[in-house]
């Protein structure tokens, strides 16, 4: 019997398995009920008296050590079969290019970073936005085209509920629950129902800055928009600012600046002007800031827009204003060096 529990002990040694299946049979044959170690067990009372205790102890060294090995063959396979669930079979293989920023965000950080350092603060409010925000507290006429279906993305109508054409509806949310001072940058997605052409979209991205304090001048307006300039374009950048009209500012000017491909000298991307037109901007209508809560005896301001892709086209000589929103990667890979 010694021979026989010394060659059961020898085998449950090289015991190997490759599955759970493989593992249970194992310990079904060694440890179950009808098992070999179970039957030494029953032939034990057979045994002589004085060597019950020699082969006793043989028999549970051998029961140890099958439980032991079939334990550590369930412990084996159960971390094989935990690293095979983690690889992903779905995966790109290695290695993985890495992602880059758009075009439209490295210019937008650009923006946010240099209005930062002068003191404005990020604001946003919801695309989605109603007619008093947009229009009304704006001091937009009730028969302004910009309220028309032809010019304006309606959601729904009485009361008007429409996509926001710029993130003017920001400064407005703004005024309303603060008091001056106020200087925030206002950064975001418009929508205007435009036809999608090589220069229009019918979705773009703004920046909008406002400033509302005591004793705030045009002077003030001009002298910020230079800095932004030169810090954009370059030391050697000029501007310019022509009279015009918003229903929002008074008096309102839209500011040039000096060519960035020929530095004012005149060529086909300023059509020979020397100069290219980046952004509206005037001083603060009294109007909107009565409109809003704001003493206008009291308090003047300035406030700018400017579209994102617009100073992208400059910056990046980019012809044609559909190529920002088609995910063309070919496209988006010439900015990789940007990033």
């Amino acid at each position: 019997m010694l021979d026989k529990i010394q060659g059961l002990l020898e085998e449950v040694e090289n015991l190997q398995a490759n599955s759970a299946e493989e593992i249970e049979q194992l310990r079904i044959k060694y440890l179950s009920k009808k098992g070999c170690i179970t039957a030494l067990m029953a032939d034990f009372r057979n045994v002589p008296a004085e060597q019950k205790k020699e082969i006793g102890v043989k028999i549970n060294e051998l029961k140890n050590k099958a439980q032991e090995k079939i334990n550590s063959l369930r412990d084996n396979f159960a971390v094989q079969d935990t690293e095979v669930n983690h690889l992903d079979i779905t995966r790109t293989a290695y290695p993985i290019g890495l992602g880059t920023r758009h075009p439209l965000t490295l210019v937008k950080n650009e923006i946010i970073d240099i209005f930062s350092r002068l003191g404005f603060a990020l604001a946003e409010g919801p695309e989605v936005e109603d007619d008093w925000h947009v229009f009304s507290s704006m001091n937009f006429a009730e028969d302004h085209p910009a309220r028309d279906m032809q010019d304006t993305f309606f959601v729904e109508a009485h009361p008007d509920i429409i996509l926001r054409t710029h993130t003017s509806s920001v400064q407005a949310r703004v005024m309303e629950k603060q008091q001056p001072p106020i200087r925030v940058l206002c950064p975001g997605r418009v929508y205007r129902n435009e036809a999608i052409s090589a220069r229009a979209h019918c979705f773009f991205h703004q920046v909008e800055g406002l400033y509302v304090d005591e004793k705030v001048s045009f002077t003030d307006l001009k002298q910020v928009l230079l800095l932004f300039s030169k810090e954009m374009f370059g030391e050697d950048t000029q501007i310019r600012l022509r009279p015009s009209y918003f229903p929002f500012t008074e008096p309102s000017a839209e500011m040039d600046v000096s060519c960035t491909l020929c530095k004012g000298k005149g060529c086909s991307l300023c059509k020979g002007s020397g100069w290219l037109e980046i952004l509206g901007c005037g001083m603060v209508h009294p109007n909107v800031l009565e409109a809003n809560g704001i003493d206008s005896t009291k308090y003047k301001g300035y406030a700018f827009g400017m579209g994102i892709e617009r100073i992208a086209n400059l910056k990046y000589q980019v012809k044609d204003l559909r190529l920002f929103s088609e995910n063309d990667v070919r496209f988006l890979k010439e900015f990789e060096a940007a990033n």
